[in-house]
């Protein structure tokens, strides 16, 4: 239902990741090339970065293709960790910026692409909004980002149907999950991206399996299967 990006290396512009590359978010939001659900991710997006140890988030209710200040602003945003994303908002769900990935607890940035029966998700004062994403990220926060993997299971067990594909990065770690859609890897000589679909035709992007643990630090990048993999 969205597209997604994380990034943990040496310090690179929001535009080299999202704006710049061939196939980046941008171009995600109109002309997926690897989205199972949705044509078109027009219903908003988020850029979130780390300014020292501060996130700090650029978010909009508005394409992403719409945003008349994006080329110029985006080259100039610099981080060694961003988390950037662009919304297809499901059936009933609200079209508002705080619906907009990257959502925060002031320390992690996460985003969400797929879809989650809000039933099944625990009423949370704390959630920026009502929608699902929303709800399963105050979720996740709540509960420890070092205990995802467990959480993504429980909820899933709860949800058979969800999709819960988690992109989050703390500044020193990117975390992901993959549970029912598509996410990729680049490791670079600068850093690793994590993305829901190559931005570029690098042979060197590699296809993370359904049903895993992605966690990058400065010392590698380890993934482990969850529970209910095949």
């Amino acid at each position: 239902m969205c597209r997604h990006l994380g990034w943990l290396g040496e310090p690179v512009s929001v535009a080299s990741l999202v704006t710049e590359p061939a196939n980046g978010l941008l171009v995600q939001s109109y002309s997926p090339r690897r989205q199972k659900h949705g044509l078109m991710n027009a219903d908003g997006w988020g850029v979130g970065f780390f300014d020292g140890d501060t996130p700090r988030r650029w978010r909009s209710a508005t394409p992403m293709w719409g945003d008349a200040s994006l080329a110029s602003v985006a080259p100039a945003l610099r981080s060694g960790c961003i988390v950037a994303a662009v919304r297809s908002a499901s059936v009933g769900m609200p079209i508002e910026a705080t619906a907009s990935a990257p959502f925060t607890d002031g320390q992690w940035l996460l985003s969400h692409n797929g879809l989650v029966d809000r039933a099944v998700l625990p009423l949370s004062a704390t959630a920026e909004s009502t929608n699902d994403s929303a709800l399963l990220a105050a979720s996740i926060f709540a509960r420890g980002l070092d205990a995802l993997g467990h959480t993504i299971v429980e909820v899933a067990a709860a949800d058979p149907n969800a999709r819960l594909n988690i992109l989050a990065g703390n500044g020193s770690r990117l975390l992901a999950t993959t549970w029912g859609d598509t996410l990729s890897m680049l490791r670079r000589r600068d850093g690793v991206v994590l993305a829901s679909e190559p931005y570029d035709d690098d042979p060197g992007w590699q296809e993370i399996p359904d049903r895993h643990l992605v966690e990058v630090t400065g010392a590698g990048v380890e993934l482990t299967p969850l529970k209910g993999s095949s």
